[in-house]
């Protein structure tokens, strides 16, 4: 698969593409990757490895243009009380 050209790291939070066993979330902190792949010694792991890389050239691209913290902090989870309980 071809990396869609509208994938723009962290600038939303809907995008979802795959790459071979891959799915790649797109978040506004965050790009998460997860599955698992296997990239053969042939021209389907060959492509495969290309769009991966692509996709992290892409957002590698995108974290050098911005101004980064050193470290993000996740947002404190207020626990409430189920009301269905």
């Amino acid at each position: 698969m071809m990396i869609e050209k509208g994938f723009s790291p962290y600038q939303n939070e809907a995008d979802c593409i795959q790459i071979a066993g891959l799915t790649i979330e797109n978040r506004l902190d965050r790009v998460s990757v997860y599955g698992s792949i296997d990239l053969w010694k042939d021209k389907g792991g060959l492509e495969a490895a290309r769009e991966m890389k692509r996709l992290l050239d892409h957002v590698v691209e995108q974290l050098e243009k911005s101004d980064l913290p050193d470290k993000v902090e996740m947002a404190k989870v207020e626990t409430v009380h189920n009301p269905f309980a």
